[in-house]
């Protein structure tokens, strides 16, 4: 994969796809370091330079995981990180802490665990509704200051939160779930970023798997796995969306590559400022995903999909509710 884009105005070149580390050491169901370590080095092989994680990602382990994987590559590696969710004892997320005293006790936790002095990208992984935006970025543009973060993104944020927080400091980029099924930030948030200059990182790009294909019965889903609680993963919503995927892989064949590579160059072309960021484990789905760098789709695919998700749309919430209540009113 030798495709580059330049994620907002003033920041990095990264790899056109990024690698998203989250199912390494969570939510997913399995682990096995050896694979993971595996993919990430498959990953800077293959010319990924986008590497994402989370300090509440397996309660910190995927931090220290991602920097034992690149270490020794730091030089030719973008990575990005993020703060402000909070793990619950429950398991998953507990709360959300945008405090400029939190903001450097987190980033100098994340850098102990990435083993770096320096992190590249910096998120604040959701908006805490008790602290202005501009509290916020503005501990993190001391960061910026001190040399301990080279930019700064926001995730999960309405327009007025972006613009409220660039007025402060620039902001590269701004991640948000967005795929085939999952398309509101195309409207909400695509035009703003355009606007100002910034890059736009879509999450769960293949709709946590599910637009692969590679899940054909809610059966096959283990039961750690977190999809087991989505809404778009119970039983008859799964059976409503599967259809959508049906489509999907027909036009997929029609173009000679699989349906993760069609989702995956739907997004691409969408925008130059998009650089998604699918995740995964194992190699075999990194090779997959890679390679869709390379698929372009023409005026009349763009059409026949768009026709397919007029068909067929999509069954259930993108979030439990509990975990929608994490995101910042006016977002996504």
């Amino acid at each position: 994969m030798t495709a580059e884009r330049l994620l907002g105005r003033d920041g990095p070149t990264v790899s056109a796809l990024g690698l998203g580390c989250l199912g390494m050491s969570d939510y997913y169901g399995g682990r096995d370091e050896e694979e993971s370590l595996a993919t990430l080095r498959l990953a800077l092989e293959l010319g990924v330079t986008l590497f994402d994680t989370a300090d509440v990602y397996g309660a910190g382990s995927n931090e220290e995981l991602v920097g034992k994987g690149l270490h020794g590559w730091r030089g030719r590696v973008v990575l990005a990180t993020k703060f402000g969710l909070l793990p619950s004892s429950a398991g998953g997320f507990g709360g959300v802490d945008g405090s400029p005293e939190y903001v450097r006790r987190a980033c100098e936790a994340s850098l102990r665990r990435l083993g770096v002095d320096c992190i590249d990208l910096y998120y604040l992984h959701r908006v805490d509704p008790r602290v202005p935006i501009e509290e916020t970025v503005g501990a993190m543009a001391g960061l910026v200051r001190d040399g301990k973060v080279r930019w700064i993104g926001l995730c999960e944020t309405g327009p007025e939160t972006i613009r409220r927080a660039q007025a402060v400091h620039p902001i590269a980029a701004v991640q948000v779930e967005y795929s085939l099924w999952t398309r509101q930030p195309a409207e909400m948030i695509l035009a703003v970023c355009r606007e100002l200059g910034i890059g736009l990182v879509p999450y769960s790009p293949l709709g946590r798997g599910f637009l692969s294909g590679a899940l054909t019965d809610v059966r096959d889903i283990p039961d750690d796995d977190y999809r087991r609680t989505n809404p778009r993963f119970q039983a008859e919503n799964f059976e409503r969306n599967r259809r959508l995927v049906e489509l999907l892989e027909e036009i997929a064949r029609a173009n000679g590559c699989t349906a993760a590579q069609l989702a995956l160059a739907w997004l691409l072309a969408q925008g130059e400022e998009i650089v998604p960021i699918p995740g995964t484990k194992r190699r075999r789905y990194l090779r997959e995903n890679c390679a869709a760098a390379e698929v372009r789709l023409s005026a009349d695919e763009l059409a026949a999909i768009e026709a397919a998700l007029a068909r067929h749309a999509v069954a259930g919430a993108r979030y439990s509710e509990g975990s929608m209540r994490l995101i910042e009113p006016g977002a996504p």
